[in-house]
């Protein structure tokens, strides 16, 4: 199984990244995380680009997600909001076959950033995404200065990856599983 694991930041060092990369580490077997690093490349969402041949950036950014399973989403707040780029980025799925009915999980890299993660929670039930609760936490990264080396060393920060993990993979058998079974 294949998870696309999409930060909402562009910094180099940021804590939504480690988070991701950590994730990645930590997959359980049968789990492949693989971090989407083309963000920045995406243009200025334009509704008049969102053709039959949008932009290749586009193009592959949705190849990308057709291909996963689910998506892995962790986002900074700016401003009370996710960040610019991201929501630019989300933008580009709004209109695309790719993207409804996706299996989600978030994680939040600060426990104040909760507006922002009520506007991605607004967005994606917009975009018709299928939002896993169960596997979306939040991690107190925010002041511990921890790359995704130090989230690894952390037993506690691990263990919750792990177990929102293991709870977004069971989640997108079932669904799986019931898909295949029509109901």
């Amino acid at each position: 199984m294949r998870i696309l694991a999409i930060s909402g930041s562009l910094r180099a060092l940021s804590f939504n990244t480690a988070a991701l990369q950590a994730s990645a580490v930590l997959a359980p077997a049968g789990l492949e995380i693989v971090l989407y690093v083309g963000m920045g490349d995406l243009p200025h969402f334009n509704p008049d680009l969102d053709t039959d041949e949008p932009p290749e950036s586009v193009k592959a950014f949705r190849r990308e997600v057709g291909t996963s399973d689910g998506l892995l989403l962790a986002a900074p707040e700016y401003a009370h909001g996710i960040a610019g780029a991201f929501k630019n980025a989300l933008d580009w799925l709004v209109s695309c076959v790719e993207f409804p009915d996706k299996p989600v999980a978030l994680i939040n890299a600060s426990e104040r950033a909760t507006h922002a993660q009520g506007h991605l929670r607004e967005i994606l039930a917009t975009m018709s995404a299928r939002l896993i609760d169960r596997a979306s936490i939040t991690l107190p990264l925010m002041g511990r200065n921890l790359d995704a080396a130090g989230i690894l060393a952390d037993p506690e920060l691990s263990g919750q990856l792990q177990a929102a993990l293991a709870m977004f993979l069971a989640e997108i058998n079932a669904l799986k599983d019931g898909s295949e079974r029509g109901t």
